[in-house]
């Protein structure tokens, strides 16, 4: 039986970690609403299962949403995740083959090289020595780049790095000795038996020339085990909790279990998966514009994990969904903060009562030109020439007596108020007899398809008006003048529309390519979210976002959205602001 005193601290470690995050789990799963736990066994025997897997692999081994934003902080994180994890796979491989059983104590591979004498042999032992000295040195070369970030954030292509508290410094100082303690534990034992490789046993000849190796090398061992016992004792109250807990979240995610209205059980899944990368500070135009760096979704995650004050971080907030575009956990942050923001809505069924009862008027299209289409009337006049170019009989279901989609009561928490908005506006759409639904408002789109549970199609105008272009019914002339597009928030990472608007202004003028295409595009700063920050503010965003299109030089800046053309008009200088369909109709 291979065993020694020094490996309790690990075993004790491991084994009260496990225990905490079985009861912490089953009681959060536990909790979840039935047609959740429905979802999460019809989808746990599916293929989804497989598709967590590939997740798992790809996000919290390989880190590859983190490569797009930093190839070196991609490769930091990698060579923890996938490091750490191939320690652990190919040290259980090597131990197996070496005792000829994989029924060993669960800390034999973890200290193999303390109980595997060096003059003994077995199959491929040089080639498993290899590799794992190859697997340290992958980890050791992180941790240097951990480093390198926590010295000198830049370098690894952040501007501006999470804050820690003390707790947070110790755990981290704690993760950062494991690995070197391991490398001189394995070095220090190679300089006394031999064994190794081209890492742990070069470096073990180094130090026998100088060091007791013979007093060190054991309590180098009890070192290590202390540094791993130690980290998992306190990973359940650090941020180090999103390791196991990301995992979870990935599963449940692909199960199908979504962000309620509410902060839930599986909120606090999402919360504890945040690991506080800091990539959603760089991202977050709050930041960037006006210098905010205390509103940013891991400071409003960790304040309600700590049980802090979070008020302003919860209204301060564009809801552009930038970081969580970002995100390389692919937490629904603007659900989350949506969550947290109270219903205190007093309006009733009464207060909308001057609205006539649901038209009678009926066509196969109806037109909803929203709010801000309404105060920007150049665009419902264009929408009404292709209408009629492209000879679409619909109906104006907002033309007179219209009323919001809901979005800006929801955003600001009034969720009762919204269900007694979309209840007068579905009964309109039903009424009209539509099979289609046209907006020219992207965030009334996201909301008449996601929120009204309609069952007719719903597309944003650009969407149908390049549709309209494909099958002929418009034909417009394509311009000299070159265009840059500016895709709303709620249309391209809200709702992921990126394609058929790029494509439409390909069809009318020359689209130059900008790095703030499809999801990357930036919140114009007249955001409905954000009920903090002030008009001047708002201009600075503004300000900030029309010079990054203008950059390029273009003969105009194109959006498709009402409420960003006015946003923008009023920072836009020599260079127009026109909307996708006022851009069609000039050209048709």
């Amino acid at each position: 039986m291979y065993y020694d005193h020094f490996v309790l601290p690990f075993t004790i470690g491991i084994n009260i970690l496990i225990i905490y995050l079985i009861v912490r789990y089953t009681r959060w799963i536990r909790s979840f609403p039935p047609e959740d736990k429905k979802r999460i066994r019809k989808g746990m025997f599916s293929v989804k299962t497989l598709r967590a897997i590939k997740e798992l692999f790809l996000e919290c081994l390989v880190h590859h949403k983190v490569y797009r934003t930093s190839p070196f902080l991609g490769y930091m994180h990698m060579c923890f995740g996938l490091g750490w994890f191939l320690l652990i796979v190919v040290g259980k491989i090597e131990s197996t083959v070496y005792h000829t059983t994989a029924f060993n104590p669960p800390y034999f591979a973890i200290f193999f090289r303390f109980f595997h004498p060096a003059n003994e042999t077995f199959p491929y032992s040089n080639v498993f020595a290899f590799i794992m000295d190859m697997i340290l040195l992958l980890i050791l070369s992180g941790l240097m780049l951990a480093f390198i970030k926590r010295m000198y954030s830049k370098a690894l292509g952040m501007k501006k790095t999470t804050n820690h508290r003390p707790f947070d410094l110790l755990i981290l100082t704690v993760l950062w000795l494991i690995f070197p303690l391991r490398f001189l534990a394995e070095s220090f034992t190679s300089g006394i038996r031999g064994g190794g490789s081209f890492l742990t046993h070069s470096a073990g000849d180094f130090f026998s020339q100088f060091l007791p190796l013979e007093s060190l090398s054991y309590p180098a061992w009890w070192a290590y085990s202390s540094a791993l016992g130690l980290f998992f004792l306190l990973l359940p109250f650090s941020r180090y909790m999103h390791i196991p807990t990301e995992m979870v979240y990935i599963f449940l995610k692909n199960w199908g279990v979504k962000q309620g209205q509410k902060f839930n059980a599986f909120s606090e899944i999402q919360m504890y998966s945040c690991s506080r990368c800091g990539i959603c500070i760089d991202r977050c135009q709050l930041n960037t514009s006006l210098g905010m760096q205390d509103t940013q979704p891991v400071y409003f995650l960790k304040k309600i994990r700590h049980h802090k004050e979070y008020a302003l971080q919860t209204e301060n907030c564009l809801m552009c969904g930038r970081c969580e575009a970002a995100c390389p956990v692919d937490l629904k942050l603007n659900a989350l903060r949506l969550s947290k923001r109270e219903d205190l809505s007093r309006i009733t069924k009464d207060t909308y009562n001057y609205i006539s009862p649901a038209m009678q008027e009926k066509a196969k299209v109806a037109y909803f030109a929203g709010c801000m289409g309404h105060l920007t009337p150049t665009v419902i006049r264009a929408m009404q020439h292709l209408f009629k170019q492209a000879q679409v009989e619909y109906v104006f279901i907002d033309e007179k007596e219209g009323i919001c989609c809901g979005r800006p009561l929801m955003l600001s928490g009034n969720r009762s108020g919204a269900a007694i908005l979309m209840e007068k506006n579905k009964a309109a759409i039903e009424a009209s007899g539509a099979t289609l639904l046209v907006t020219s408002c992207p965030i009334c789109y996201k909301t008449f398809k996601e929120n009204y549970d309609l069952n007719i199609e719903v597309v944003h105008h650009s969407e149908y008006l390049n549709g309209l272009i494909k099958n002929g019914q418009l034909q417009p002339h394509r311009a000299d003048y070159t265009t840059v597009f500016h895709n709303p928030c709620e249309l391209g990472r809200g709702s992921h529309v990126c394609a058929a608007p790029e494509e439409a202004l390909n069809a009318v003028s020359h689209k130059l390519t900008t790095r703030y295409d499809g999801l990357n595009s930036l919140c114009c700063g007249g955001s409905l979210a954000n009920t903090h920050i002030t008009s001047t503010q708002r201009t600075s965003i503004a300000t900030d976002a029309v010079a990054a299109y203008a950059a390029y030089h273009p003969d105009y800046i194109v959006t498709a959205c009402p409420l960003c053309k006015k946003t923008f008009s009023k920072k836009s200088g020599s260079i127009p602001i026109k909307d996708i369909a006022e851009m069609i109709a000039e050209n048709c």
